[in-house]
C-alpha cells in the first residue's frame, strides 16, 4: 500500500507510538522512508529490545503512570524507567524499527518455535482479495492451520466474473471458489518460512462482521472467542487423515 501511495507522489510516512508514550516514539522522516518499518526514534528517546524481542522505550515522553493503579504501572515501567510496550520488534543497524507482532499473540508451536500470526495472516490477505477474515492457529500444535471467512462484497464480485450464482453460504463452498482459495493459500505459503506455512485450512460459510463474535469494532481479531466458537472446526484440522 505504501509503495502504491508513494508512487503516486503522495507523502506518506508510518509512525509508531502508544497512549503510554504520550504520542509518537518512532517515525519515518520525509526523504528517509524505509517501507516496512515504523522509522527511527524521535530525539530524546531511547529504544532497545529485550532478550525476548520485546520493544522497550525510555525518555521524557513516558507516562507518569496509570491513574490510581501503581501495581499496573510497575508492571509496565521497570525500575530503570523502561516502558515494556508488549510489541515484538527488530531494530536494524540504522535504528529503524520493524514491528513483528504483539507479544501476547505470538504462536508457540509444539516444537517451541515462536511465530507471528499477524505475519502469516497478512500473507494470506495479500494473496487472496476474497478474504474477509483470516485467523491462524498453532499454539502447542504440530503445524499451522487457518480459518478463512470470505468478504461479503468481494465474493459476489468473484461470482459475477465467473458466472456463478447462489447465496453467500452456497458460494463459499462452490468448487470454483474453493479452488481459488486453495491457489491463494499456496501463494501465501511461498512468502512464509516452512514452519509458518499453512498445512490445513477450512473455508467458513459465515460472514465475520465488526462487533461480531470474531471481530472488534475496529476489525481486530478476537482470538480467544474464535478459538472457543470454532473449536470443533479447529480440532478437525488436526485429525490425521
Amino acid at each position: 500500500v505504501l509503495e502504491f501511495v508513494l508512487a503516486l507522489g503522495i507523502p506518506c510516512s508510518e509512525v509508531w507510538g502508544m497512549s503510554e508514550t504520550s504520542c509518537v516514539v518512532t517515525m519515518n522522516r520525509p526523504g528517509k522512508i524505509r517501507i516496512g518499518t515504523v522509522g527511527q526514534a524521535v530525539p530524546g528517546v531511547e529504544i532497545k529490545t529485550a532478550d525476548d524481542g520485546e520493544l522497550l522505550v525510555r525518555g521524557p515522553l513516558i507516562m507518569r503512570g496509570y491513574r490510581n493503579d501503581p501495581v499496573k504501572t510497575a508492571e509496565a515501567v521497570d525500575p530503570d524507567g523502561w516502558l515494556h510496550t508488549g510489541d515484538i520488534a527488530r531494530i536494524d543497524e540504522d535504528g529503524y524499527v520493524t514491528l513483528i507482532d504483539r507479544k501476547k499473540e505470538l504462536i508457540v508451536n509444539a516444537a517451541g518455535k515462536n511465530m507471528s500470526p499477524t505475519n502469516i495472516e497478512g500473507a494470506l490477505r495479500a494473496a487472496c482479495p476474497m478474504l474477509g477474515g483470516a485467523v491462524v492457529i498453532g499454539n502447542d500444535r504440530p503445524y499451522i492451520v487457518a480459518l478463512l471467512a470470505l468478504d461479503p462484497d468481494a465474493l459476489p464480485l468473484f461470482a459475477e466474473q465467473h458466472g456463478l450464482s447462489g447465496s453467500h453460504e452456497e458460494l463459499a463452498q462452490h468448487p470454483a471458489v474453493l479452488a481459488e482459495i486453495e491457489q491463494s493459500v499456496k501463494e501465501a505459503n511461498t512468502k512464509l518460512s516452512r514452519v509458518e506455512q499453512i498445512k490445513k485450512y477450512t473455508v467458513l460459510s459465515t460472514v465475520w462482521e465488526p462487533s461480531g463474535d470474531e471481530l472488534t469494532p475496529t476489525m481486530k481479531l478476537k482470538r480467544k472467542p474464535i478459538d472457543a466458537k470454532y473449536a470443533e472446526e479447529i480440532d478437525a484440522l488436526y485429525v490425521t487423515a
